[in-house]
């Protein structure tokens, strides 16, 4: 195994970050050690420097103002050489004339960029970014059936299923293991309801098929009624017990 180092001027350009080209001072991103190199400022590093400190960049006399961010953030107590550090122990306040040309290098902002992407714009206005057909089921008891008609239009194990349908992007179960032995003003039943419903008008369905068994607590109508769905040419149901049995329920699925 070859073991990868990065050049030393590298580290250092990454160790420091000046604010303003007129800055007598960088910020340590890290601790700065003694004698290591600044090479974009040829300065060397004098004493240890903690991250998110200042080190000088140049030398700064007695009394001479100290710049960050290119204003001045106070003034030198003695002489400061370059590479030391800068805090309170040699920086100390002082009265000085105020710029009050505020402003002065702010640019306009660009012009917008007008972004867009490729949607599908639904019948309410909102958009998709996928057209599926959703199955969903009431209860864990139609699970079974609501894989099977899924697994029907799969591309990867019947790519003739969905060839006449070269607009939809597949079709999908979204399966679960509740809906019946609950109580129906519970929470629980609301929950369930509530992320059924989300499902069924979800954007990126194009049409949903709600598939129940027939006795479970989470009836198909009332689920619908509750979340404010109705039957459509878009949202369709079934149920086993009216259908024939689990093997009737998957043709007329697929259907």
């Amino acid at each position: 195994m070859e073991l990868i180092t990065r050049s030393g001027a590298a580290a250092a350009a990454r160790a420091t970050l000046r604010l303003h080209p007129q800055d007598d001072v960088l910020i340590a991103r890290q601790a700065l050690v003694p004698g290591l190199e600044l090479p974009e400022e040829g300065v060397q590093v004098r004493e240890p420097v903690p991250a998110g400190h200042k080190v000088a960049v140049r030398a700064i006399a007695a009394g001479a103002p100290v710049r960050r961010y290119g204003q001045i953030i106070g003034f030198a107590r003695e002489a400061i050489a370059a590479g030391s550090h800068v805090h309170v122990h040699n920086l100390a306040m002082g009265d000085f004339a105020r710029e009050h040309a505020f402003g002065i290098e702010a640019r306009g902002t660009p012009a917008p960029i007008e972004r867009s992407f490729l949607g599908i714009v639904r019948p309410d206005g909102r958009v998709a970014t996928r057209n599926y057909i959703g199955i969903l089921t009431s209860v864990n008891c139609s699970a079974t059936v609501a894989r099977a008609v899924a697994d029907h239009f799969r591309r990867d194990v019947r790519p003739a299923a969905l060839a006449p349908y070269p607009n939809v992007d597949g079709v999908v179960a979204l399966t679960h293991g509740v809906g019946c032995g609950i109580d129906t003003q519970g929470e629980g039943m609301a929950v369930l309801r509530r992320t059924l419903g989300g499902y069924a008008a979800h954007p990126n369905f194009a049409a949903v098929l709600f598939i129940g068994l027939g006795c479970e607590a989470n009836q198909i109508p009332s689920l619908l009624a509750d979340q404010g769905l109705a039957e459509h040419a878009g949202l369709q149901t079934l149920n086993i017990q009216d259908s024939g049995g689990t093997t009737a329920t998957v043709a007329r699925g697929i259907a």
